[in-house]
């Protein structure tokens, strides 16, 4: 069974924002979190991509979050 490319980066993506909110404190996977949930949604709501929604949401509300602490540190 040969996975589609799109199956196949829909799982990376989901891989790699699992890893950044693995590592995350508290604040950021919330944000993860957050992301992760809207992020499924628009991407159900776009042609059913929902994992890779989810997992691109989460990237970039981590990315947001530890940008925000950096600035207040």
């Amino acid at each position: 069974m040969k996975l589609s490319l799109a199956t196949r980066l829909s799982s990376a993506l989901a891989a790699v924002g699992l890893i950044a909110c693995a590592g995350s404190v508290p604040a950021e996977a919330k944000g993860c979190l957050r992301g992760a949930a809207a992020g499924a949604v628009a991407g159900h709501l776009a042609h059913h991509h929902a994992i890779a929604g989810a997992a691109i949401g989460c990237v970039a509300m981590h990315h947001h979050y530890a940008k925000k602490a950096r600035m207040h540190h």
